[in-house]
């Protein structure tokens, strides 16, 4: 075989590879019902919990990197603390052990035959259930296939003097092992594909365990380059989570280094009285080392966490984001208490939204990207809200309820809906805004290139509009309104926030028209139409979701028929509207 053909092979062979890795994982994932972020929300409340949902995940993803991520991204929501964090990065490399032991069963001969099966599942079956399983089958039949094609492009290597020569090297200085495992594993991207060559190496007798423990100790240090990426331009509690990700397998694989003689002494004590065949030997001593690495680690994650906040200093942003709590338990023993649950779980929901559309304001005024992450991670916790809110609402329908608790239950479910419309709201501003910039910045660039005078002497690019800061301020107090209202039963709010809607509308209306007038004499830029008409109907159809709560708890109040299968008012006279106090207050 020529050097030519060895290397497309191997190359070809680790591509199907690491796309088998990939569809597998995926293919898990599906039949998971992707809820595996859930498990890591929900179920990391102990370090010995944080540690099980970290192997569990790994184990349905296939990959450790990709927990690390999941963790790194909910460390920086909030929804995870370091802490929790660092028990759940310690389960995933237990986790990622999982792919070791599959390829030690060596079914390269089945691969094809079970590549085929999948296929015909993924193609010609109609049910979700089978074609997620045809799409396992066929993710593990290229995982074995990839590795076929890499083992025997390798195989002319132990026949390489120079090829041995580096073995024997390794075998003598172990650290030089380590880097090399920490190089491969970065430049692919995976410590499976790391570990799955050095099996087809040690099976074909092309290296010592000797020469492959230090190699493997480096995959694991290798595999912390996915969540340091991740954590770029991250928050600081990101950092912290990947920086914990890196020392825990740096230590470890030090410990291990230093202790290589007797370690390589027990996994062939192992090895020679379970009868492991080379790939699972190789198998053996990456499930030992992270379990050992583990049992040894576990114990000092409160300094893991110390160390991490001196090295990566600064305060974390709080942005008192805590998971849903919602007990099942209590659906169908008191339906009361579970909707009102529901309630104050829907409260916070609306304490999130009003955060995010205030951050959305704050963007408005200055683009600090610092605004724009806030209101994504807002914008996150309330998608999460919404969908557990809606589950738990789902099951409690299907309690006993009266007809004054299922009205009322119909309406928290849709209470919920207008909540995460107006975070998708504040999203709509944020790209708003970033549009208007990027449409100002064209046309100052035209302006320059075409030597003209500018249409307009600004010095900001967005036109900081007073009339659009009192849509703002409006738009604001009723979200705050409706929430004090739904807490409170508070009537005069209610019909506060119906009368102040109509300065809402009028406002909007006023702004079109600035924007007519503004194009018309010629003053206006491109921007501003972005700005005064997009934004402004983003906070109209806001402040529109908010009226559902006050036209509840004043339908309520007299007397109102309210149809929970049409969702709509049965209004049989003009709501009144006396008494009110002035807006401004």
């Amino acid at each position: 075989m020529s050097y030519q053909e060895m290397l497309f092979t191997f190359l070809g062979g680790l591509g199907i590879f690491l796309f088998g890795i990939k569809y597998l994982g995926d293919g898990l994932q599906k039949a998971a019902g992707n809820r595996l972020r859930e498990i890591l929300n929900r179920f990391t409340s102990t370090p010995f919990r944080a540690v099980l949902a970290g192997i569990i995940v790994t184990g349905l993803i296939q990959s450790s990197s990709g927990t690390t991520v999941l963790a790194v991204g909910l460390v920086s929501a909030g929804f995870m603390t370091l802490k929790q964090a660092i028990g759940v990065i310690m389960g995933a490399n237990v986790g990622t052990t999982v792919t070791a032991f599959i390829i030690g069963f060596n079914l390269s001969e089945y691969a094809l035959p079970i590549i085929g099966t999948g296929a015909i599942l993924l193609f010609f079956a109609k049910r979700s259930s089978l074609q997620s399983i045809g799409q396992i089958l066929f993710g593990f039949g290229a995982l074995f296939y990839g590795l076929k094609l890499m083992g025997g492009a390798m195989d002319p290597l132990k026949d390489l003097p120079q090829f041995n020569e580096l073995m024997i090297r390794v075998s003598h200085h172990p650290v030089l092992g380590v880097g090399i495992g920490t190089l491969l594993t970065m430049v692919l991207q995976s410590s499976s594909a790391t570990i799955g060559i050095l099996q087809q190496l040690y099976m074909q007798g092309s290296v010592t365990l000797t020469a492959a423990l230090p190699i493997l100790f480096g995959d694991n240090i290798g595999t912390t380059i996915t969540a340091i990426i991740a954590c770029l331009g991250a928050s600081i509690a990101a950092k912290r989570t990947a920086a914990s990700h890196v020392i825990f397998n740096l230590v470890g694989a030090i410990i291990f280094t230093l202790l290589l003689g007797p370690f390589t002494q027990l996994v062939t004590l192992f090895a020679q009285s379970l009868g492991l065949n080379p790939a699972m030997q190789i198998a053996f001593a990456h499930g030992l080392f992270n379990i050992s690495n583990l049992a040894i680690q576990f114990w000092f994650i409160a300094q893991i966490e110390f160390l991490v906040k001196k090295i990566v200093p600064g305060s974390e942003k709080n942005l008192n984001i805590r998971p849903v709590t919602l007990s099942e338990a209590v659906i169908h023993t008191s339906s009361v208490m579970a909707i009102e649950q529901a309630k104050g779980e829907i409260i916070q929901m609306g304490n999130y939204v009003l955060s995010s559309l205030k951050g959305a304001r704050k963007y408005y005024h200055d683009n600090k990207e610092e605004w724009h992450d806030d209101v994504l991670q807002y914008e996150e916790a309330i998608n999460q809200c919404d969908v557990e809110l809606t589950e738990y609402l789902v099951k409690i329908s299907t309690a006993e309820l009266s007809p004054l608790e299922s009205q009322e239950q119909a309406m928290l479910l849709e209470f919920t809906k207008d909540f995460e419309r107006i975070g998708d709201h504040s999203m709509n501003i944020i790209r708003y805004v970033e549009e208007s910039i990027a449409l100002e910045e064209k046309q100052r660039a035209k302006d320059k290139n075409n030597k003209a005078k500018t249409t307009s002497s600004r010095q900001t690019f967005l036109l900081q509009d007073e009339d659009l800061e009192k849509l703002f301020d409006k738009v604001l107090k009723n979200i705050y309104n409706a929430l004090q209202v739904l807490e409170n039963d508070d009537m005069a709010l209610a019909q506060k926030m119906l009368y102040r809607e109509e300065e809402i509308n009028q406002l909007v209306e006023l702004l079109r028209k600035k924007y007519i007038r503004l194009m018309t004499k010629g003053e206006g830029r491109a921007a501003d139409g972005v700005l005064l008409i997009d934004i402004s109907s983003n906070l109209e159809r806001s402040s529109d979701r908010t009226l559902h709560i006050a036209k509840y708890f004043l339908g309520n109040k007299y007397n109102f028929k309210y149809d929970t299968t049409n969702f709509q008012y049965e209004e049989a006279e003009t709501l009144p509207l006396t008494n009110i106090v002035d807006v401004k207050n």
